[in-house]
């Protein structure tokens, strides 16, 4: 469905209204296309007390911006025109005084970031063993970015990154600086695990990989299979047998294949398995449905239904799957959780209860799958996406969903699948047991 209101913003007397009114003033978002791969414009590159991560410049040299000119050099740089990008290299904050230069060098420089632009912070690890001041200024970091990301508007994105070697994060950072993270802001990222493969062709970087992405047929899980699909696998597209025809529809539009299964029967994950023969790379639990209705009124049947699809189908799967040998090494499992499950929401203690289920589930599921099978295991949470079920909402609620995050706007299908594809990518192995928020900085849970 349209937004109305954004596009009414983005005319003058709608500014000029919205602006004397106090209403929120959404920028409409760049995204990733084929004709606009890159954000336009340099990327600034910042340092906050002494570095503690090597080799970070030629990684941004590969991320496709150019970068600018220091300020105070030739043209160019900040205050001369703006930036796309900033990152900030505050791996070496260390106390209250060095937390100081995260002010000092970004202050001159926030009104430069272009329109949809991205500030990314480089963080450290938090180590509960580390010595209380560093831990402090560290974790300070994270106020730090998701009270900018609040505040920044035009579009634009703030996240922080923590990481310790900066090639093995270098998908990540690609990602954040892309403009195929519209829609993630005020997220904290931990890219520090090992194992990432760098694929033979950057441009097709999955490849020679197949990819299930459950409840594939429609919506979001359309968008993810057509994302994966784009990057170069081999997608299969699960479905109920009621969606086969569009799952047959969407599979033969990509060159795959599509599987009728109820993802809820017992027998589910022997029966993909048997399906795909010679393995699975990249493993997506998209399939999810509501239930809603206040718990005082709810019956044991929605309880139970919702949970079985969202959560129970997820664990009875993926155990099958990894029983079976089914997941190759280097995989990768990506799940879908949801703010309702981190944040609440009323009406939804089933959703609510799957979706947290899903989040205890990689965080447990993740060092294990890493160690033992090297697979790793991450999920997204989308906020208010644009879908058909989304525009069934009363209006009222419908505009509540909407305007509630630092964006002031609903993400799209791409967004959750953009964010899937960079989980997915064989050189994300560094980031696993992650939950990302794709939800704008909702303001719900923030």
């Amino acid at each position: 469905m349209a937004d109305r209101y954004l596009s009414f913003t983005a005319t003058a007397p709608g500014r000029l209204l919205t602006r004397r009114l106090g209403l929120p003033q959404p920028a409409a978002l760049s995204r990733w296309s084929s004709e606009h791969p890159c954000l336009p414009g340099d990327l600034l590159h910042l340092t906050a007390g002494e570095t503690e991560v090597s080799d970070l410049a030629p990684v941004l040299a590969r991320t496709g911006l150019p970068l600018a000119a220091p300020a105070g050099g030739p043209a160019g740089g900040p205050g001369d025109a703006p930036v796309a990008a900033v990152v900030l290299d505050a791996t070496g904050v260390q106390d209250v005084d060095t937390l100081a230069e995260v002010h000092a060098a970004l202050h001159p420089v926030v009104r430069s970031v272009a329109a949809s632009g991205r500030i990314v912070v480089l963080g450290s690890p938090l180590d509960a063993g580390a010595d209380h001041h560093r831990a402090a200024a560290q974790q300070a970091l994270e106020g730090f970015v998701r009270s900018l990301g609040k505040e920044i508007g035009r579009g634009r994105t703030v996240n922080l990154l923590r990481l310790t070697d900066a090639v093995a994060a270098e998908s990540t950072l690609r990602f954040l600086l892309s403009p195929k993270s519209a829609y993630v802001s005020g997220q904290v990222i931990a890219a520090t695990a090992a194992g990432s493969d760098t694929p033979a062709d950057p441009s097709l970087p999955l490849a020679g990989r197949t990819a299930l992405v459950t409840g594939g047929a429609r919506g979001i899980g359309e968008a993810v299979a057509r994302t994966l699909a784009r990057d170069g696998a081999h997608v299969v597209v699960l479905d109920v047998p009621q969606a086969q025809d569009d799952a047959r529809r969407l599979a033969g539009q990509l060159g795959g294949a599509a599987i009728a299964l109820d993802i809820t029967a017992a027998d589910a994950g022997e029966r993909i398995a048997a399906e795909l023969p010679d393995g699975l790379d990249v493993l997506i639990h998209n399939a999810g449905i509501t239930r809603d209705r206040r718990l005082v009124n709810m019956p044991a049947e929605r309880w139970s239904s919702v949970l079985d699809v969202n959560l129970a189908s997820v664990l009875r799967t993926t155990d099958a799957l990894f029983a079976k040998g089914a997941l190759r090494r280097g995989g990768r499992i990506v799940a879908t959780a949801s703010i309702a499950g981190l944040a609440g929401n009323a009406g939804q203690t089933n959703y609510g209860a799957s979706k947290a289920g899903i989040a205890g589930l990689v965080r447990s599921l993740a060092p294990r799958a890493l160690a033992e099978h090297g697979v790793t295991v991450n999920a997204v949470a989308p906020g208010f996406i644009e879908t058909k079920m989304t525009a069934a909402v009363p209006l009222f609620i419908r505009e509540a969903g909407r305007r509630m995050n630092s964006l002031a706007q609903g993400g799209l299908p791409v967004d959750v699948a953009e964010t899937t594809a960079w989980l997915a990518h064989p050189a994300s192995g560094a980031v696993n047991g992650q939950v990302v928020r794709v939800c704008g900085q909702s303001l719900l849970g923030a």
